[in-house]
């Protein structure tokens, strides 16, 4: 069965995330211990005691959830001799994902990815003052219909402000971002056509175009990291389609800062490539549902992040 790996993005953190890895497998130990070396914190009693507060902080929740996803990974390679590119036909991730899986196909080395998304989140947190930007989830709309909720509302009474898709994450749900008053009149205006829009409960407005600054750091940093074609193709957020060269790859990372999550289109990518079988690896199981709204009856989706699911999944590789 040819599988597809995918790994989540910030929202999928909680307090105690990695702990029954680390108390089970040394392989887990290891892998905690050197992103707490690279990052000089203690990130790890951080994700497994908290507080929940500060393990949320963007510039701590997205290198931890990269740390327990590549941990997953660790040690199914350590315990059941798992070979990512003997039995996987792609890897994506969302958002901060899209490190994890670039670390899980050997294109960036793990402390690398460690010290992008600590910086990646920190730049993030910085470009919009607080209360000024804010993001919602559209309910019951395609990408096509959310494009142009947005598009009328980026007029407002001070002129034309931010407000784009931020996530298509298939099943009619779309995630938009930008200034907080233009969020608000998409959700007006969603409203009025008798579909659902809610704000999220999110630091900053993630991926549009009021994360330029972010941009620009993302690409000051990439230009001095040593990236590595993976083992299998990268299907890319902004693009949902395969990456392997990794030029391109470290453009498209720098675009994701202020593009899209193609979310839905990258899962019908990957099924197009003749996958049948999607594990998300790490913390939560948010990717998992996504996937069951986009991939056809019949899918297998798998959920893996603890001793248990990782002994079921090797059973059945």
């Amino acid at each position: 069965m040819p599988y597809a790996f995918i790994f989540p993005g910030q929202g999928s953190q909680s307090v105690g995330m990695g702990r029954d890895l680390a108390e089970n497998f040394p392989a887990a130990r290891e892998l905690f211990q050197e992103v707490d070396d690279t990052l000089g914190q203690n990130l790890s009693r951080l994700m497994f005691e908290g507080p929940a507060e500060t393990l949320t902080l963007t510039e701590n929740a997205q290198p931890a959830l990269m740390a327990v996803s590549l941990a997953t990974l660790r040690v199914l390679e350590r315990e059941g001799g798992f070979r990512l590119a003997d039995r996987v036909a792609a890897v994506a991730g969302h958002s901060l994902g899209e490190y994890s899986a670039l670390a899980a196909a050997s294109s960036l080395e793990i402390a690398a990815a460690a010290k992008l998304l600590r910086l990646r989140g920190q730049a993030m947190q910085r470009c919009v003052a607080p209360g000024e930007g804010a993001m919602a989830a559209l309910l019951g709309v395609d990408l096509a219909e959310a494009e142009a909720i947005c598009a009328a509302a980026t007029e407002g009474p001070q002129g034309r402000e931010v407000v784009q898709p931020a996530n298509d994450n298939g099943g009619g749900q779309v995630v938009i971002s930008g200034h907080a008053s233009a969020i608000e009149r998409a959700i007006a205006a969603v409203k009025g056509r008798g579909k659902r829009g809610m704000k999220l409960a999110v630091s900053a407005p993630f991926h549009c175009a009021l994360m330029a600054p972010a941009a620009d750091a993302m690409a000051e940093a990439l230009a001095h990291v040593p990236l590595m074609p993976p083992v299998v193709p990268l299907i890319a957020n902004v693009t949902a389609t395969k990456a392997t060269d990794p030029a391109v790859i470290r453009e498209l990372l720098i675009r994701q800062v202020t593009g899209t999550v193609r979310w839905r289109e990258s899962v019908l990518a990957m099924l197009a490539l003749g996958v049948d079988g999607f594990v998300e690896l790490g913390a939560g199981k948010v990717l998992s549902g996504l996937v069951r709204r986009i991939a056809p009856e019949g899918t297998a989706i798998d959920a893996v992040g603890s001793p248990a699911e990782i002994d079921a999944l090797l059973k059945r590789l």
